[in-house]
């Protein structure tokens, strides 16, 4: 089931990269290195952080190849089909979900302490959007204002999937149980503009104006 779970979030992750570089007048050879980049930044940088190498898309091609088909397909899609603005943010929380699970459970596997899998599990949902958003010159999606519950979302089921599997569930049952948190936490936020408080900016004295 992980792999499986794993090529999602790669060709869900692809289709953010594409969906993002859309008015950056970005050709094609531009728009699969956004696509790729998002799709296996944060599990690079997971698995050079715990060891696990080579890194998973160089130990098997068949995610490059996952990503590149996706990112090919859905750059010719939306010059036809322009998506709602929606789209890329429910595709970003799909990824998120899937990705950041995935992250946990492999930091585990390599014997990583429960705090450890848990951050580990937070970057590599992240990271690749923190990727994706520097090359397009953009304020990367974690830090913007109002951005409803993202790394939130991410430490919240990486901590139910740790939590699980402390208290002996299943790694499946586990599995699906944190990727679901993460995505509806995700989603109402979206939903409702639900957030963390944001630090307000100093007021300026009257001198300083």
């Amino acid at each position: 089931m992980q792999q499986v779970f794993e090529h999602i979030g790669v060709s869900v992750a692809a289709i953010t990269g594409v969906l993002a570089a859309r008015g950056k007048q970005v050709d094609l050879f531009g728009v699969l290195v956004v696509a790729l980049v998002t799709a296996v930044g944060g599990g690079t940088l997971r698995d050079l952080l715990i060891g696990a190498t080579p890194v998973f898309w160089a130990a098997d091609a068949g995610f490059l190849l996952n990503a590149t088909v996706t990112s090919v397909v859905m750059f010719y899609a939306v010059r036809f089909h322009e998506p709602p603005g929606l789209v890329l943010l429910i595709a970003d929380a799909v990824f998120l979900a899937f990705f950041t699970v995935i992250g946990t459970r492999k930091a585990l596997v390599y014997l990583m302490t429960p705090p450890v899998a848990i951050a580990m599990g937070v970057i590599t949902g992240v990271a690749g959007g923190i990727f994706r958003d520097v090359l397009l010159d953009e304020l990367p999606l974690v830090f913007r204002k109002n951005t409803y519950f993202y790394a939130t979302a991410a430490f919240f089921g990486a901590c139910l999937f740790v939590g699980l599997r402390v208290l002996n569930f299943s790694p499946q049952a586990a599995l699906v149980a944190g990727t679901v948190a993460v995505l509806v936490m995700r989603l109402v936020g979206i939903r409702w503009r639900l957030g963390l408080p944001a630090m307000s900016a100093p007021e300026q004295s009257e001198d300083r104006k």
